[in-house]
């Protein structure tokens, strides 16, 4: 009966395509907008949707206040560059973060829940979460419990997004799909559905950890789901591309998806994100070559 309700749920909205459609609609979309899509304005735009991370072992408060100083100093030297969104890290650096930030439209963000394999107690999950926003995150990043959706133990999935998002309180939660191990589109467009009816604010690619990151695939089916929702429900649910994206050329080609399939509304750090730490040189770097 249980799972009667998840599949009445997934059956709201159309099916996956083939894996061979969905490479030939991305490979369309690219050709089609990725050329007039490279300009400096989008350059720039790309520039503030960033998530910049530090997800390492070897953190400590002096590598991440290094990574916050580079944030505070570009907002001083060159004002009219667009901020990035938000700094991403551990918990136990969300301290250091806010201790260190000064461009306060710049959001703290943190993994939690047991990042990166979700493998822990869930009361474990829910105090990590809560502690993270108590120490000044105001966006959390977690993980779908694998374990669960992939054995079809969708209701055990469920329970844990949406106590996680009540941990939250007033922080945006992101749910991380780690698409690089759901592999094919079906299950890509299952666990989208899932996270979104369960209260995340955010879908997210990937770790960036274990398995393979981001696609152009991936999130061509994430956006599919996004844009099913909006016009079921008319709520705007925001995409976050993580795992493997380090060049101009790779941002701008996920802006297009982004911009095709979900339109200008979705054009917005409020609604679009990507993941990285190289990648905001390599934009100034591209910016700079646009002039």
């Amino acid at each position: 009966m249980e799972k009667n309700r998840y599949n009445e749920a997934f059956n709201l909205f159309a099916p996956a395509l083939s894996e061979e459609k969905i490479t030939a609609e991305v490979e369309v979309i690219i050709e089609k907008n990725y050329a007039k899509a490279y300009t400096q304005e989008t350059l720039r735009f790309l520039r503030s949707t960033i998530d910049l991370t530090s997800l390492s072992g070897t953190d400590t408060e002096e590598s991440i206040k290094k990574m916050v100083d580079s944030v505070n100093e570009t907002a001083h030297k060159e004002p009219t560059l667009p901020h990035v969104a938000a700094i991403c890290v551990y918990p136990l650096q969300v301290p250091v973060v806010k201790k260190y930030l000064q461009v306060p439209s710049v959001h703290i963000a943190a993994v939690s829940g047991g990042f990166p394999a979700s493998q822990t107690f869930e009361e474990i999950k829910y105090a990590e979460t809560a502690l993270t926003v108590a120490s000044g995150a105001n966006e959390i990043d977690i993980v779908l419990n694998l374990n669960h959706f992939l054995s079809g133990d969708y209701a055990s999935a469920v329970v844990e997004i949406e106590e996680q998002k009540a941990s939250c309180r007033g922080a945006h939660l992101k749910v991380i799909l780690e698409t690089g191990a759901l592999k094919d589109a079906e299950s890509i467009r299952r666990a989208s559905i899932l996270s979104l009816f369960s209260g995340a604010d955010f879908i997210k690619t990937s770790t960036g950890k274990e398995f393979p990151g981001a696609t152009l695939e991936a999130v061509y089916t994430m956006c599919c789901v996004l844009k099913e929702y909006h016009q079921r429900y008319n709520k705007r649910m925001g995409i976050k591309v993580s795992g493997g994206v380090r060049t101009a050329e790779d941002a701008v080609k996920y802006y297009c998806i982004v911009s095709e399939v979900l339109g200008k509304e979705w054009l917005t750090p409020e609604l679009f994100r990507i993941g990285a730490s190289s990648l905001v040189g390599n934009l100034e770097k591209a910016i700079k070559e646009t002039h």
